[in-house]
């Protein structure tokens, strides 16, 4: 017997089924695009309602009436008044639209892959928070971060920008390779090139890391507003002090937080010395602070390096002498030692008589070193004095003189500078790629932040006697003269320049023979009816002041020639 085919009903059935529902939800999705202000607004209604509802059931039982009766005023009123009603149902119209708008949903906590990297980092700090001693570990393998993890932010990349980290009361806080460690780790995980700072909270046991915003590189030399005595070494965090100074950033005035270094009598570091790589920027630090001291002080600069980079301070007002050779230097370095002790004693003479210190007692002396480890080398080669060891007396002596040595000098020279260089230069500065450990050599301290690979000229760290170690961005300060120099940085620079020398008579100091490379002749400042140097030691400040002619004002030993 033959078989009759299935009907065509049957036969194609899921084919019309499949059509069926594809224009079902056609229609169900046009009859929704349709009707969406309407779905809208239903919504908005039900919302508003339930809030009402909300509303009347938390209001007191004694104060339902009066509000009822309040309702039900400003319903009558509504119908009064000439299209009322008509306005009244477009505001609950435009209400329910606004309530019953679609909204983006709030995030709550991380999405998947911001939860896995959340994960990785709580398994790679198991070993260092964990001993099997422990009978509720805060952390173990495959264990539950959030509890460890209490507070944490992510940047656009995905990328950890603040993290909060609970850990057990055992581990060592205290010891500063097992802190270093922890970073380390944190550091490697979070993320390479960036800067992060660690906060330890020894009694909570918590600690927080939190990555820091690049200090503004684009802030150039000006007159800052400070005090006399008051030196800006740069820029730091706004959170890491609590002064701020404005300061022109390009064509806008902001307020930046400042490094201020204060120097004088009462200073308790009166020196500063500044260590870093070649091109790290410590010529530019030399070079700010010099142009700020000759607002109202007396300039020495010694180049060690030769490199004419202080060229442009030659010749100009308040500037005493700019020398690159060593006998030059030599010669600068020990008037400037001679001018200590005169400074010394006619302030001693002077308290003595009860008369006020002279005022060119009074006036700031800086002594300015750049590279003077050249010149020691120079110096030893021909046999002569090592340039540090004038400095003996004005770093001693220098903060009751009105006298302050700026020294800045590079990593591979460290060994040459003296016992009392390291001693008397309480103000440090760290500027250039540096390691932690280079860091805290130079500082006394490590510092809180991770130290990046590669950063700007000018960028390091700077430590004020005992003070914590701040983050430091020198201002843009390079030579005027230099022909990579931008316009807008030349101009900064030449218009905080003094004038150049009128009323005094320039003497050229000549290098001797036998030295190396030839030293440009610099014009030094001297008076013309001036006395020669007489050197007086330091002791005889001990002896009894007695009636006499007050001491001639001191002179480069340089121009006494």
């Amino acid at each position: 017997m033959a078989r009759r085919p299935l009907p065509r009903i049957l036969s194609s059935g899921s084919a019309s089924i499949t059509r069926g529902r594809e224009i079902a939800r056609t229609a169900a999705d046009g009859a929704t695009d349709v009707l969406h202000p309407l779905i809208t607004v239903v919504r908005g209604l039900r919302l508003l309602a339930v809030s009402g509802r909300q509303k009347w059931v938390a209001t007191p039982k004694e104060r339902r009436g009066p509000k009822l009766f309040l309702g039900a005023a400003c319903v009558l009123a509504v119908a009064l008044v000439p299209y009322g009603p008509i306005l009244a149902l477009v505001t609950v119209m435009g209400a329910a639209a606004w309530k019953g708008r679609e909204r983006t949903p709030v995030r709550t906590g991380p999405d998947d892959a911001e939860t896995a990297r959340l994960r990785s980092l709580y398994e790679a700090l198991v070993p260092y928070f964990s001993t099997p001693d422990d009978p509720a570990p805060l952390f173990a393998h495959g264990g539950d971060w959030d509890k460890a993890f209490d507070g944490y932010a992510f940047d656009a990349d995905g990328r950890l920008t603040r993290l909060r980290v609970s850990y057990p009361a055992y581990f060592t806080d205290g010891e500063a390779a097992a802190r270093s460690r922890i970073e380390q780790l944190l550091h490697t995980k979070s993320g390479r090139g960036r800067e992060y700072r660690f906060g330890w909270d020894e009694e909570a046991n918590r600690l927080v890391m939190t990555v820091l915003d690049a200090l503004p590189t684009t802030i150039a030399a000006q007159r800052f507003v400070t005090a006399p005595g008051e030196t800006v070494l740069g820029f730091t965090d706004p959170d890491a002090v609590s002064r701020t100074v404005p300061v022109r950033d390009g064509d806008m005035t902001v307020d930046a937080s400042p490094v201020v270094w204060r120097t004088g009598g009462r200073s308790t570091e009166p020196h500063l010395l500044a260590v870093g790589q070649p091109g790290c920027g410590t010529t530019t630090l030399v070079r700010s602070i010099a142009l700020q001291a000759l607002r109202d002080g007396d300039v020495i600069v010694v180049d060690g390096g030769g490199t004419g980079e202080y060229g442009a301070l030659a010749g100009r007002g308040g500037v005493l002498a700019v020398e690159s050779g060593l006998g030059g230097a030599l010669a600068t370095l020990e008037w400037a030692a001679h001018e200590t002790e005169r400074r010394l004693i006619a302030a001693n003479r002077a308290r003595q008589s009860g008369h006020p210190v002279p005022d060119d007692i009074r006036r700031p002396l800086w002594i300015l070193l750049d590279r003077p480890g050249a010149l020691g080398h120079l110096a030893a080669a021909d046999g002569r004095t090592d340039p540090l060891e004038l400095l003996r007396i004005p770093l001693r002596h220098g903060r009751a003189a009105q006298v302050t040595v700026v020294l800045a000098e590079q990593f591979d020279a460290l060994d040459t500078l003296t016992e009392t260089v390291t001693t008397h230069t309480r103000a440090r500065a760290v500027l250039g790629p540096a390691s932690r450990e280079q860091i805290e050599a130079v500082l006394g301290a490590e510092p809180h932040t991770t130290p990046p690979p590669v950063v700007p000229p000018g960028r390091g760290y700077v430590r004020l006697g005992v003070g914590p170690v701040l983050r430091l961005q020198v201002p843009a300060t390079p030579d005027p003269y230099d022909d990579a120099t931008s316009d807008a940085h030349r101009q900064a620079v030449l218009d905080l320049l003094p004038g150049r020398h009128t009323s005094v008579e320039a003497v050229s100091a000549p290098e001797p023979a036998d030295e190396g490379p030839s030293t440009e002749q610099v014009p030094v400042a001297v008076e013309t009816a001036a006395r020669p140097v007489v050197a007086v030691p330091v002791e005889a400040m001990a002896v009894e002041a007695r009636p006499s002619e007050p001491l001639a004002k001191a002179q480069p030993a340089s121009a006494e020639s």
